[in-house]
């Protein structure tokens, strides 16, 4: 079986000598890391604030680089505070996992028990959708609500209700039957928390710091921060370190809305590496058992962790990503490897948890920047106007000579790009807008894409 090698030792600086074997230092085992994350911000300018969290055969610790925030911000450290996003889904699992240890569900028990009657849920014929079937993204639920229509754009989730929660659900067509494959899906994940929340008649937040974080001793984890947690929370940034917002996941909080911290995240990745003792313990271990495969040849899901065999041993791990936060978090029990890895900026960093936890795997090369391409300024003119998404939100687009505008409502305008005849760029968010035209030419709609948003469709406004 391979084993997790190494980090490569730092080399010796040149002294015009080199030192002889009794004088030289030990190398910090860790610097290979810290050179990772530095090159990652003040390289490739890829991030602001960096923290990872260790724990291999020397224990448990916290290596960051970077800070807070762009201006006086301070440097982060182990106690800063991050959205992390999906990786709530597997605290989700856990509190799935831990009702299945005390006898108050089983894994396959249709949700809809666990929902009042409005909640109508889709089924494929006699086929419910069950609890197991949310954990491992096989109930067929699409990943976002398909009438899903943001008031604000930069905290999309922020005025959801449970009630629109349930329409959404109600109003969902099935992408697939029920059980038949994987398909990654926010929706049932936030749905699954809140089940899990009814049948324990309180809400998500309380459920998940009392019968996990607490538990845990994890106090820094949580969905609502304190004035003290919020006075630790790194501000965010978009992949090009414009300043975003923070999300309130509202509704949507069983699918991504905890915070937390590195140190907590070690206590975390402590439990999932040693599942011999703690009253979580047999349900850190359900979550750890393989349910079915994920997407690819080497991908499976267990209870909310992915399991990743492209290389032996395999690696359990999820990730996490908001509008200016990304997180991962990653292990292997075999060779009692773990790791976790916070930003605050909207750059993935899945690739340098992967790499820290098997060097097999590579750390990924800088993208490439988007490129403007010259067109017509005139050409544009097709695409001037106004476009709705629904009666409270609509994008104008506008042109002023031979540079190009949109402005959502409530936002201030923003310039863009044309990266093709029809697509347009900015530069400040990881966005694009692109048209659809007629016969004549006449732009008569307009698709928004934006990360960690689904694709939204305005009609011209006539």
């Amino acid at each position: 079986m391979l084993r997790a090698q190494d980090p490569p030792p730092c080399p010796t600086p040149e002294t015009g000598a080199s030192p002889s074997p009794a004088s030289a230092p030990e190398p910090d085992p860790d610097e290979a890391v810290r050179r990772i994350l530095k090159s990652r911000i003040d390289a490739d300018k890829r991030g602001v604030g960096l923290v990872v969290g260790l724990i291999d055969a020397r224990g448990g610790r916290v290596i960051g680089y970077g800070r807070t925030a762009l201006q006086n911000g301070r440097e982060v450290d182990g106690k800063t505070e991050f959205e992390i996003g999906s990786i709530t889904k597997v605290f989700t699992s856990l509190l799935l996992a831990e009702a299945v240890a005390r006898k108050q569900v089983a894994l396959n028990d249709p949700v809809a028990r666990y929902l009042p009657p409005q909640a109508a849920v889709p089924a494929s014929g006699q086929r419910p959708i069950t609890l197991l079937d949310l954990a491992t993204h096989r109930s067929g639920l699409p990943s976002f609500p398909e009438n899903f229509a943001p008031k604000n754009n930069a905290n999309p989730y922020a005025d959801l209700s449970v009630e629109q929660l349930y329409g959404f659900v109600a109003a969902s067509r099935l992408k697939h039957e029920v059980g038949a494959q994987y398909d990654y899906s926010n929706l049932g994940a936030a749905l699954l928390g809140q089940a899990l929340a009814n049948r324990a008649q309180t809400d998500y937040a309380t459920l998940v710091e009392g019968n996990v974080c607490r538990m845990l001793g994890m106090a820094d984890t949580v969905v609502n921060l304190s004035p003290a947690q919020r006075k630790r929370l790194a501000q965010p940034y978009d992949r090009g370190l414009a300043p975003a917002a923070t999300w309130d996941l509202a509704a949507f909080a069983g699918a991504g809305g905890l915070h937390s911290d590195a140190d907590d995240l070690l206590k975390f990745l402590a439990a999932n590496l040693d599942t011999s003792k703690g009253s979580l313990a047999g349900a850190v271990a359900l979550t750890h058992e393989v349910r079915n495969g994920a997407g690819g040849p080497a991908n499976d899901i267990a209870l909310g962790w992915h399991v990743n065999r492209v290389h032996v041993p395999p690696i359990l791990w999820h990730n996490g990503s908001t509008g200016g936060y990304r997180s991962f978090i990653g292990f292997d029990a075999a060779n009692h490897v773990g790791v976790v890895v916070l930003s605050n900026t909207a750059n993935p960093v899945d690739d340098i948890g992967l790499h820290l936890l098997n060097p097999q795997f590579e750390l990924a090369a800088q993208p490439k920047q988007r490129v403007a391409i010259p067109i017509k300024p005139e050409s544009a003119d097709a695409f001037v106007g106004k476009y709705s998404f629904n009666p409270q939100a609509s994008l104008t687009f506008s042109r002023e000579g031979g540079r190009y505008f949109v402005q959502l409502t409530g936002q201030d305008k923003l310039e863009v790009y044309p990266e093709t005849d029809t697509d347009f760029f900015p530069t400040v968010v990881d966005a694009q807008v692109s048209f659809n035209q007629d016969a004549d030419g006449r732009a008569t709609s307009l698709v928004l894409r934006q990360k960690g948003i689904p694709d939204q469709t305005a009609k011209r406004v006539p």
